[in-house]
């Protein structure tokens, strides 16, 4: 661990919390990069929320380090609540307060002049879209827009780093993808944040990097890209001109694949299957393929198919999706219902 200015914004070492018997947070080591998002993505019960509350200085671990900016979240625990905010899963401002005045209140609660409260509420309620409703009681308010003003409350002075707890859950496409951009434009300015998700398309809009996170452990780490190669370079989507071939095309194409895992889809003219890099050092089907490119497999795999008389309307090779690394990694959606070791 370091204290160098110009290091991480966060940095653990083999940080543990414990609940009776259950180790919740089992050495959870992650480096986050200052100016980024940061996912951290897992199922419920996977230690998520756990690790976020240590590092937020709302639990104390029971093993290992963490440093936010350079400051141990236990010792130096003042100056870290000076440098971050939060917003959990739940809308934390007041339901019977209007907007303005719930942003007036955290205002002067965080040493703004009245005034200057003011101005500081106006700006962020147009800013979040909320103008119009400013003088509406929160319990009015839609679930999307009482997590943009729970947002907005946590930047009522620019943090350093922003935890993002689960923003998004219960909420419909729309109101998910006006959070996204508030995160966006949150780290255009500068804050690092670091977000909870159980949702593979939101750590894959939003972050640079992820740890994937499973019964309290990170089980892997990296960019999207290097998460994705992990379980092999692609998967090959075809649609068939007839479903009666579709049996013989699955066993055609495992013969082809060597092995390689063939799923049928809802439409039965479809089915995917995952090649792999021909590295021979990917994770699971990432070893298929005797040292055979992923495309270079495909094609091969085609003409089979065309050898049999089977003919293919539609071809695509693509990157697996994040869907497909956790179920990867964890032989478990990432949706899964888990029982939480702490609230």
């Amino acid at each position: 661990m370091t204290n160098d200015p110009s290091g991480p914004a966060i940095e653990t070492s083999g940080l543990v919390k414990v609940f009776g018997e259950t180790r919740a947070v089992d050495g959870v080591d992650l480096v986050v990069p200052r100016g980024t998002v940061y996912g951290v993505l897992g199922p419920n019960g996977a230690g998520k929320t756990t690790t976020v509350k240590m590092l937020a200085t709302l639990l104390r671990p029971d093993g290992g380090e963490a440093r936010i900016f350079g400051k141990d979240v236990v010792h130096d625990a003042n100056d870290v609540r000076s440098l971050v905010s939060l917003t959990g899963q739940y809308a934390s401002v007041d339901e019977d307060l209007t907007g303005t005045e719930n942003l007036v209140l955290l205002g002067r609660l965080l040493g703004h002049r009245p005034a200057a409260a003011r101005v500081r509420a106006a700006q962020l309620l147009e800013a979040f879209g909320l103008a119009d409703a400013a003088a509406k009681q929160v319990k009015n308010y839609s679930g999307g827009m009482r997590r943009r003003i729970d947002i907005a409350a946590s930047i009522l002075n620019t943090p350093d780093l922003l935890f993002l707890d689960e923003p998004t859950t219960g909420l419909d496409p729309r109101s998910r993808n006006q959070v996204w951009d508030i995160v966006r434009v949150v780290v255009a300015q500068g804050t690092t944040v670091l977000l909870t998700t159980q949702y593979l398309d939101e750590a894959d809009q939003l972050a640079s990097r992820i740890a994937v996170i499973d019964h309290g452990k990170v089980i892997a780490e990296g960019t999207k890209g290097e998460l994705k190669a992990s379980v092999g370079a692609g998967s090959v989507h075809l649609r068939l001109r007839d479903a009666a071939q579709r049996a013989e095309a699955v066993a055609l194409l495992e013969t082809a694949l060597a092995g390689a895992q063939v799923q049928l889809e809802p439409d039965p003219v479809a089915l995917t299957a995952r090649v792999g890099d021909g590295d021979g050092g990917t994770a699971h089907a990432g070893g298929h393929g005797g040292g055979r490119g992923a495309a270079a497999q495909a094609a091969a795999a085609l003409a089979e198919l065309a050898r049999a008389d089977i003919t293919v309307d539609n071809f695509s090779l693509g990157q697996p999706s994040l869907d497909e690394v956790f179920l990867a990694l964890t032989d478990r959606p990432a949706g899964a219902e888990t029982q939480e070791a702490a609230a």
